[in-house]
């Protein structure tokens, strides 16, 4: 069998007719094969087109080397023709990240010599893996060019040279290539061999911006939102920082020194209260007199760290201090330190009795409990 692979003669082909060669029930619908298609199969990094045949509808294609082959819902008669409709939209946005990824990929290939080892085209976004590492400078002039590329409006060509010219021809390719090579040719920015769909002109791709960067082996993974979905980024980011603006009462543009300054008010404010905290704990440290066999407190709005230095605090004047912060409905925070008793055996009974989770080694123990204030209080009562 064998599959004229339409797509590869103009990728702007959204409907066509074709005859069903064969089709058989698989795994995930019935494998159906045409004599020629529009619909591209997943390659390079690009995802497989969806759409319908006739009215059954085309959920996967994949690639056969010979021939395509469609997972579609339904069966169809072999010797039929059939009229296929892809999904343009998705189409169209697969032909945008391809594009971009190629004029960016080609432009850090030139300036900096690295190679593309990995391409992803996920649902939001499109990851390019390079084989070295780049600056956040270099990054952002590789953008810059890129976007330079994309202003040009730029012929994008997709062509089967002979054996002769691939011979003397510069160009990138992530794997060796049996048989006729592809190549797609980014005027100023790329060369390299490629089965995938492409846009005509580079204006059609619409803005490329790198959103993250992170290491990847002994490289650099970057996250590129691309056309359409760069636009939606912008449109997402555009809103969120006209919200932050009106709540700091600034311009768009002075949101960030104004988190800043919030961030070091912030900070003044938390030194406050440590302050304020040190001292209500040490208040409440010498009201427990000297020597007291146990002391239970319920302390509204502490954090782990302040539950367990208070209770530190207070094992130094009774024999078993237990600090608790919470509340009936919600359940408690504890620490129970004690520098006479043992306090891990305690955690057992406590967690078992009061629905807890934690523990820890002697002199101190941390966890939670599911049970009301009175509950926690009868236990200590009837341990101790």
């Amino acid at each position: 069998m064998f599959t004229k692979r339409l797509y590869d003669e103009n990728s702007y082909i959204r409907e066509f007719d074709a005859r069903v060669l064969s089709c058989e029930e698989g795994k995930n619908g019935y494998e159906v094969v045409l004599d020629e298609s529009a619909f591209f199969p997943e390659g390079g990094g690009q995802p497989a087109d969806q759409g319908f045949l006739n009215n059954v509808r085309v959920t996967d294609v994949r690639d056969k080397k010979d021939y395509v082959l469609h997972i579609c819902s339904q069966s169809l008669e072999p010797g039929s023709l059939v009229h296929g409709r892809i999904d343009w939209e998705r189409r169209f946005l697969h032909m945008q990240q391809h594009s971009g990824e190629h004029i960016f990929s080609g432009i850090v290939h030139r300036l900096h010599g690295y190679d593309n080892i990995g391409f992803h085209m996920g649902k939001d976004f499109v990851t390019v893996d390079f084989s070295g590492l780049l600056t956040e400078e270099e990054i952002a002039e590789a953008e810059r060019q890129a976007n330079t590329v994309v202003l040009a409006n730029e012929r994008i060509l997709a062509e089967y040279p002979c054996a002769r010219e691939l011979e003397t021809l510069e160009y990138r390719s992530k794997k060796e290539i049996d048989g006729a090579v592809r190549i797609v040719t980014v005027p100023g920015a790329d060369v390299c061999a490629c089965c995938g769909t492409h846009v005509k002109r580079t204006g059609e791709i619409g803005p490329i911006k790198v959103t993250s960067s992170e290491h990847y082996k002994t490289g650099i993974r970057l996250t590129l939102e691309i056309g359409w979905r760069a636009l939606e980024d912008y449109e997402e980011k555009h809103r969120n920082v006209k919200a932050i603006s009106a709540l700091l009462s600034v311009k768009p543009e002075e949101t960030a020194a104004a988190v800043q300054k919030q961030q070091e008010l912030m900070q003044e404010l938390r030194l406050q209260n440590n302050g304020l905290k040190q001292r209500l704990f040490e208040m409440m440290v010498k009201e427990i007199p000297e020597g007291q066999e146990k002391t239970v407190i319920f302390e509204d709005g502490l954090n782990a760290v302040e539950i367990r230095k208070l209770a530190d605090m207070l094992s130094e004047r009774t024999g078993l201090a237990a600090v608790f912060s919470g509340s009936d409905g919600e359940g408690y925070k504890y620490v129970v330190c004690s520098r006479q008793k043992d306090a891990a055996a305690l955690g057992k009974d406590l967690n078992r009795e009061l629905n807890g989770r934690g523990g820890g080694k002697n002199p101190m123990i941390q966890g939670s409990v599911q049970a009301e204030k009175a509950e926690i209080r009868e236990f200590f009562e009837k341990v101790y």
